[in-house]
C-alpha cells in the first residue's frame, strides 16, 4: 500500500527531526540502538537490526530491536554475515524481499530464532565505503515492505552514516585526549624519577624513592628491589615496600635462573605473571597465600651491566596495563644507571680513603717514625757508653732529647696538616694570620704575611676557602718536605682577581719528580683553584726554594 502525500510528508518531517537528534548523540553504542529503533518505527516493522562493519569489512557489531533478552540468549550465536545479511554486505543497493525463505541466498534461521517473513535491508554508506546495514523484518499490517519504506530507510541510512562517522570521530578524539593525558602523566612521572635519581648519589635514598614513586603510580600493593651481589650470581633483596612484608621476606636471596627473580636476572628480559597460582613454583608460596594475583619483574640495567631486579605485585584481578609495564621498563633503565652511578661514587670515596691512608702511612713512616727510630739508636749508644764515657753519654742523651722534641714538633705539624682548622667567619686575611701563627709555633720558622689592610669581604666564600686551603697545603709542604727557615706570604688584588704568592727558602725539588714526593698536595692545590675558576702555578729548583702563585676570581661566574 502506497502512502498518501500527507502521510509521506509527516514521515519525512518526523525522520528529519529524529535525524537532528541522531547527530547529537556521540555514544556509538547508544547511537546504533537509536538508529535501529528509529528504522523500526519509520518502516512500521516488527523487528529491526543494525550491523556495523570493522576496518576489514567484517561484521563487528549487531544491534537488534524487537527481540527480548531471553530470546537473544537462547540463540547459539549472533549473525556472522551469511544469507541475506551477507548479500547486503556485498552490495550498494537496497534489498527488499517479500518472503525471506524464497530468496536464493536464504540460509534459514538458527535454532530458537523468531520466524520472519518480509525483509528490507539498506546499506549505510559514506562515500565509497560501507559502514554497516539496516535490517528490517516483518512489516506490520502489510505482507511486505513498500517502495516508500525503502526510500525512507535510505534517507535514514544517509543520516545514520553521518551520525556514525561523527560518533567515531568523537570517540577517536576522546581516545586521543586520553592518550595525551596519559602521556603527560607518564612524562611527569619520568621527570619526577629523573629528578629523584639525579638529586642524590646515596644508594638507599635512590632505591627508596624509586620504588615509592613506581608503586604510587601503578597503584600496586607491594614492591621490592633485589641487587646483584659481588659474586655476580646472587640476588639479595635490599628493599621491600607495601603490604605483606613477612610473606616477601620468607626468601630474600635468589641465584641466577632461580625463581621468578633469578629468571629475569638471567634473561635480562621483563617477566609478568597474571595468575600467580599457575606460576607458584616460581614465586614464594607465602606471597600467593597472602592473596597476591599478579607480579611484574624487570631487570635493573646500566647499559649491558645487570644491577638487580625491581618487582611489583598486586592483589587486583584486572591485568597489569601494558602501558604501565612499558613505563616501569623506562624507570628500571633510569634506576639501573643511577644505581651504578651511586656504586661508582661509593667506590671512589673508598679509594679516596685508601689513598689518604696510604699517604698518611708513607708520611709517618718516612718522616716521624724514622726520626723516633733514630732517637732510639742514639739512646742505645748512650746506654753502652754511660759507664765508660759518662760525658759522651750525656751528649747523646741531650741529642736524643732534642730529637724527641723535634719529633713532637713534627707530629704537631703533621696533625695541623691532617686535621686543618677551618677558616672561620672572620674572613680570609684573619684565617691566613691564624695559619701563619700556628705554623710559626709548630716549626719555629719565620713567617711573613702581607696583604690588604681591609679584609676581602667582597670575595666569594668559595674563592676565599680555596685560597685558605692552598696556603694551608703550602705551609704543610714547607714544614714536612722543604725544611724551610722562612716563608713569605703575599696577597694582593686586581680588578677581577685575588692573587696569593707563597715563597719558602727550603731545599726545593725537581719539578719533573714532584709526583714521587709531594705531588699529591700540589695536585690538591690545582684542583681547589680550578674548581672556583682560578689557577695555580708552581716553580721550584733544588736548593732554591719553592714559589706557589695562585689566583681566584673576585666574582663567581654563573
Amino acid at each position: 500500500m502506497l502512502l498518501t502525500r500527507e502521510q509521506l510528508q509527516e514521515r519525512l518531517i518526523a525522520l528529519h527531526r529524529a535525524s537532528l537528534e541522531l547527530v547529537k548523540d556521540v555514544s556509538l553504542e547508544h547511537l546504533l540502538e537509536r538508529i535501529a529503533t528509529l528504522a523500526c518505527e519509520q518502516a512500521e516493522a516488527r523487528y529491526a537490526a543494525l550491523g556495523v562493519l570493522d576496518e576489514e569489512g567484517r561484521l563487528a557489531k549487531f544491534i537488534t530491536v524487537g527481540m527480548t533478552d531471553a530470546e537473544i540468549k537462547r540463540m547459539a550465536h549472533p549473525p556472522v554475515g551469511r544469507g541475506l545479511i551477507g548479500e547486503l554486505m556485498d552490495t550498494e543497493d537496497p534489498l527488499r524481499v517479500p518472503v525471506i525463505s524464497e530468496h536464493p541466498r536464504s540460509v534459514g534461521f538458527p535454532q530458537y530464532h523468531p520466524h520472519m517473513v518480509s525483509f528490507l535491508g539498506v546499506p549505510i554508506r559514506a562515500a565509497d565505503r560501507q559502514l554497516g546495514q539496516i535490517y528490517l523484518t516483518d512489516k506490520l499490517d502489510a505482507p511486505e515492505f513498500t517502495a516508500d519504506d525503502e526510500k525512507i530507510i535510505q534517507m535514514l541510512a544517509a543520516y545514520a552514516a553521518a551520525a556514525i562517522q561523527n560518533a567515531r570521530l568523537v570517540k577517536q578524539m576522546q581516545e586521543r585526549d586520553m592518550a595525551l593525558t596519559r602521556r603527560s602523566e607518564d612524562l611527569s612521572m619520568l621527570n619526577n624519577i629523573a629528578s629523584v635519581l639525579t638529586s642524590s648519589l646515596e644508594l638507599d635514598e635512590i632505591l627508596n624513592k624509586t620504588l615509592a614513586v613506581v608503586m604510587n603510580y601503578m597503584k600496586v600493593e607491594a614492591g621490592e628491589i633485589f641487587l646483584l651481589e659481588d659474586d655476580m650470581e646472587t640476588l639479595r633483596m635490599v628493599l621491600h615496600r607495601g603490604q605483606a612484608a613477612e610473606a616477601f621476606w620468607t626468601r630474600n636471596r635468589f641465584k641466577m635462573g632461580e625463581g621468578f627473580i633469578g629468571l629475569v636476572a638471567q634473561s635480562g628480559q621483563p617477566k609478568v605473571s597474571l595468575d600467580l597460582t599457575r606460576d607458584s613454583q616460581l614465586v614464594r608460596h607465602a606471597v600467593v597465600k597472602a592473596g597476591f594475583h599478579q607480579i611484574a619483574a624487570l631487570p635493573l640495567k646500566s647499559g649491558e651491566n645487570l644491577m638487580g631486579v625491581i618487582s611489583v605485585a598486586t592483589r587486583a584481578q584486572e591485568p597489569l596495563d601494558e602501558r604501565n609495564l612499558q613505563l616501569l621498563g623506562a624507570v628500571a633503565n633510569w634506576a639501573g644507571l643511577a644505581i651504578e652511578n651511586a656504586r661508582l661514587h661509593q667506590t671512589a670515596r673508598r679509594l679516596a680513603v685508601l689513598e689518604e691512608r696510604d699517604r698518611i702511612g708513607m708520611d709517618l713512616h718516612d718522616g716521624i717514625i724514622q726520626s723516633i727510630y733514630g732517637v732510639g739508636l742514639s739512646l742505645e749508644n748512650a746506654l753502652h757508653t754511660v759507664n765508660e764515657d759518662p760525658d759522651l753519654a750525656k751528649v747523646r742523651i741531650k741529642e736524643s732529647i732534642e730529637g724527641l722534641n723535634q719529633a713532637i714538633r713534627d707530629i704537631r705539624a703533621y696533625i695541623l696538616d691532617l686535621r686543618p682548622r677551618q677558616m672561620g667567619n672572620d674572613g680570609l686575611m684573619s684565617g691566613l694570620k691564624r695559619l701563619a701563627t700556628e705554623y710559626r709555633a709548630n716549626t719555629f720558622a719565620e713567617v711573613s704575611l702581607k696583604g690588604p689592610e681591609k679584609d676581602l669581604n667582597e670575595l666569594p666564600q668559595v674563592s676565599a676557602l680555596a685560597l685558605f686551603h692552598i696556603c694551608q697545603e703550602a705551609l704543610g709542604n714547607a714544614a714536612k718536605h722543604a725544611d724551610a727557615k722562612r716563608v713569605d706570604i703575599n696577597l694582593w688584588t686586581t680588578s677581577d682577581r685575588v692573587v696569593m704568592e707563597i715563597h719558602d727558602n727550603g731545599k726545593g725539588f725537581v719539578m719533573e719528580k714532584m709526583s714521587t714526593t709531594i705531588g699529591h698536595g700540589l695536585s690538591n692545590m690545582s684542583t681547589r683553584a680550578r674548581a672556583v675558576g682560578g689557577e695555580v702555578d708552581i716553580s721550584s729548583a733544588p736548593n732554591e726554594g719553592t714559589t706557589i702563585l695562585a689566583w681566584v676570581p673576585r666574582n663567581v661566574k654563573h
